[in-house]
């Protein structure tokens, strides 16, 4: 048939154009396609095997964590390199990231270090200067880095499945929870400035805004002020009455502050409460007392962390029996409970037990950075023994710090914060606050504490509020598990519009491990710190079920700590 031979050619480029698609390729070999007795080079064949890989669903599976392209920005590249942003790693692999001068990412992960520099092919892992297959780069502000490279450099096993389209990657290591028997983060310029507190009892905002400061860095460095911390708050309190972790978290969860140093400058006696914030810190994580793995995650991953501790001492002149002042350390044992709040900023296993004035079973230090100047200390920096007695009891890490663009309004009415906790002698509780619309919007977030680890949450969206009945004709908006106790935000899957003086609820049901009142309140506890608590501007509710609400205002006296967060159109 004089067609014969066509159709031939066209049934043998069908079968090519098959064996193809479904042909599986290991992205670490350098093997080529073949086609009529030549050879296609892989400056031609990879960037086809990538537009195809691109115009699918991309999957990154990253010990057991799944990411898609459609959730966030990531590819292949042209030298087959799976190419994620750096902003993943630290979740995703459970490791410490950071950008040094613009131009050098370090990843450490337990004894592993992989240092790369921007748009160059050779890497540092662990002290060897190695090849990569694709640098470091910056796109539109944002920085991407080989998931491939790196998991060479830090003992990941990876394949790619062409037919799944799915690149999946593990950790190789026996040991996988294992960290550095020391970490500094001097050593990582990931520590702000010292400061001293002086006359003031404010070491509780030292401790905060020095983490904060430490989590931002090194890619950005920045002073924020105590002033407006302790001033410029909700809270009826001076500077000489001290305080707690938990006043600088509504400080911050409220977007009070934090603002800059250089603009409501310490000690003066004054603040500015004009001042709008800089930042708006959307998540808080307040780990368990005492859970020494959990608080050296926290400073390996996130930066310094703000814990309290017994002092004998009230300055850097002080002198005390804990305090060994040739050594700078110090531990306490005994019933007193945490006066002074300080920041970890790393520890040492090692750190011999001789060096400490009270006898102790074995070694171990917290490196702690206090505010009481340069003149106390290593330049500041002190170490305590993992046998103080309240050392790490009270701790909270700043994990979400974001810019101020992230939202454009916020909707609440705690701003004393979380104050106490209500519940039905029971591990779940649906709880509502109702809010006005200010204009079109629409809601795309909340914000809630979880008063211990391990809560489950569910959220929910009522538009057109009415009344109590309202509650019961509402929308899924989010659900998932949060692992430690402190205060998060929530981005809903979808945005849910309200319109110009629209009342709508949003309603968080949690389930909380072992706890018998677990919501989050703010009320007057009479203590003399929340005298200005405003019980005016909320309107919550509670229910056991999901089905009868009670007006907790009316029955409790108190506010729920719930928050919403709307876009403008």
């Amino acid at each position: 048939m004089k067609y014969s031979k066509r159709y031939i050619v066209l049934t043998i480029l069908i079968a090519i154009s098959f064996w193809l698609k479904f042909q599986v390729f290991e992205l670490d070999n350098s093997e080529v396609g073949s086609f009529r007795g030549g050879t296609l080079k892989e400056r031609a064949w990879n960037p086809l095997v990538a537009k195809d890989v691109n115009s699918k669903l991309l999957r990154l599976v990253i010990d057991n964590k799944e990411y898609t392209n459609e959730q966030l920005h990531f590819y292949m590249d042209e030298n087959r390199s799976i190419m994620v942003p750096i902003s993943i790693l630290t979740e995703a692999l459970n490791c410490s990231v950071g950008i040094y001068e613009k131009e050098k990412l370090l990843v450490e992960k337990h004894n592993f270090a992989a240092t790369f520099q921007l748009n160059q092919k050779k890497a540092d892992s662990s002290g060897e200067t190695v090849t990569i297959d694709s640098p470091l780069i910056e796109e539109d502000g944002a920085y991407y880095v080989s998931i491939n490279d790196l998991s060479d450099m830090l003992d990941y096993g990876y394949n790619f499945d062409i037919q799944t389209n799915t690149l999946t990657t593990a950790d190789n290591a026996e040991d996988k929870a294992s960290l550095p028997a020391s970490y500094d983060l001097r050593t990582r310029k990931r520590v702000s400035e010292i400061r001293n507190q002086g006359k003031y009892g404010t070491c509780w905002a030292f401790a905060a805004t020095s983490a904060m400061e430490s989590s931002l860095l090194p890619e950005q460095s920045y002073l924020f002020s105590v002033d407006h911390m302790s001033m410029s708050n909700s809270f009826s309190l001076s500077q000489y009455d001290g305080g707690d972790y938990t006043m600088g978290m509504a400080y911050l969860a409220a977007w009070q502050g934090p603002v800059y140093e250089k603009d409501d400058p310490y000690g003066d006696g004054k603040s500015n409460h004009k001042l709008k914030a800089v930042k708006h810190v959307q998540e808080m994580r307040i780990l368990g007392a005492k859970d020494y793995a959990a608080i050296k995650d926290a400073v390996f991953k996130y930066g310094g962390v703000q814990t309290t501790l017994y002092s004998a001492m009230t300055s850097a002149t002080s002198k005390s029996a804990y305090y060994n002042r040739s050594k700078k350390s110090y531990c306490y044992i005994g019933t007193e409970k945490s006066n002074h709040a300080v920041t970890i900023i790393g520890w040492d296993d090692n750190y011999p037990k001789e060096n400490f004035s009270v006898p102790l079973e074995e070694n171990g230090a917290f490196i702690c950075q206090n505010s009481w100047g340069s003149s106390f200390g290593e330049d500041g920096i002190f170490y305590v023994s993992y046998y103080d007695t309240n050392i790490g009891t009270h701790n909270v890490v700043y994990t979400k710090i974001e810019e101020t663009d992230n939202y454009d309004n916020i909707y609440q009415s705690d701003l004393c914060g979380w104050t106490g906790k209500i519940g039905y002698d029971k591990e779940e509780i649906y709880a509502a606050n109702v809010f006005t619309a200010n204009g079109d919007e629409t809601v795309i977030a909340a914000g809630f504490y979880a008063t211990a680890p391990d809560t489950e949450y569910e959220i929910y969206m009522v538009n057109d509020f009415k009344d109590e009945a309202s509650l019961l004709d509402r929308t899924l908006v989010a659900q998932g598990t949060v692992k430690d106790a402190g205060y998060y935000t929530i981005d809903f899957e979808q945005g849910i519009p309200v319109k110009a003086d629209e009342k709508y609820a949003v309603v968080v049901y949690v389930h909380t491990p072992n706890a018998t009142h677990p919501m989050a309140i703010e009320y007057d506890s009479k203590d003399g710190f929340h005298d200005n608590v405003n019980l005016e501007d909320g309107e919550g509710y509670i229910s056991y079920t999901g089905k009868n609400f009670m007006n907790v205002k009316e029955k409790q006296n108190c506010n729920l700590c719930i928050k919403a967060f709307t876009n403008n159109p």
